[in-house]
């Protein structure tokens, strides 16, 4: 039995989409009435600020594929940007406890919502696989990475995929594979990444995959 099949486990995602299903819708209306209001378009953390209380959580598909993507790949470091409250995150350090080993470096810029993704990783019993980084992910992945990244997950700032992409390739393994989930909800901002992974030339075989949102697979070729 895989760790995500186990009742702690599983017990603990149920909780957890449950309530992003329930609360989710509500607290966007309330973050879009505060937009509306603001004189100036927020920064990121003024962003991040109001989006505390929002899971924006991977749909179950996309958090069981993750895990196939990760064993099948035998992944022993995976870097996650925008670990929200660690729905995904779970799903990724289950695979690397099942698979042996490894070890998930979760990016997370709100310190509140790091605190709330710890506990769920804690009361998921993953802890000791994940290495989790508060603040600017640009900063707190500077270094200390200890390896090549097998698996790039995609799920912070929509408009800073390919930027975050950019600054991670030379860390990535052969063969790496990389997530980026929620095409559906910005396809304008996330345009710039999708031409960048689809180009031929710049190293990758991408693939879109009618999950959740819709999430984009590209393997560095």
């Amino acid at each position: 039995m895989s760790t995500l099949d186990s009742p702690a486990v599983a017990a603990l995602l149920t909780q957890l989409f449950a309530h992003a299903d329930s609360g989710d819708p509500a607290t966007f209306e309330r973050v879009n009435v505060v937009l509306k209001q603001l004189p100036h378009p927020p920064d990121q953390r003024q962003r991040a600020e109001l989006m505390r209380d929002v899971y924006m959580p991977i749909s179950p598909d996309v958090g069981r594929l993750l895990y196939v993507l990760a064993r099948t790949r035998n992944a022993k470091l995976v870097v996650e940007f925008g670990t929200s409250f660690g729905i995904s995150g779970i799903h990724l350090a289950a695979a690397l406890r099942d698979a042996g080993g490894g070890r998930l470096i979760a990016t997370e810029l709100d310190p509140i919502k790091a605190e709330r993704a710890a506990h769920n990783f804690r009361a998921a019993g993953l802890s000791e696989v994940i290495d989790l980084r508060v603040g600017d992910a640009f900063e707190t992945l500077k270094s200390g990475l200890g390896g090549g990244i097998d698996l790039l997950l995609l799920d912070g700032w929509k408009e800073a995929y390919l930027p975050m992409l950019r600054f991670l390739e030379p860390q990535l393994a052969p063969n790496a594979l990389v997530v980026a989930d929620d095409l559906d909800i910005a396809p304008e901002a996330l345009a710039p990444y999708l031409d960048y992974v689809r180009k031929p030339g710049n190293g990758y075989v991408s693939v879109e995959m009618p999950l959740g949102d819709r999430i984009e697979l590209s393997m560095r070729s």
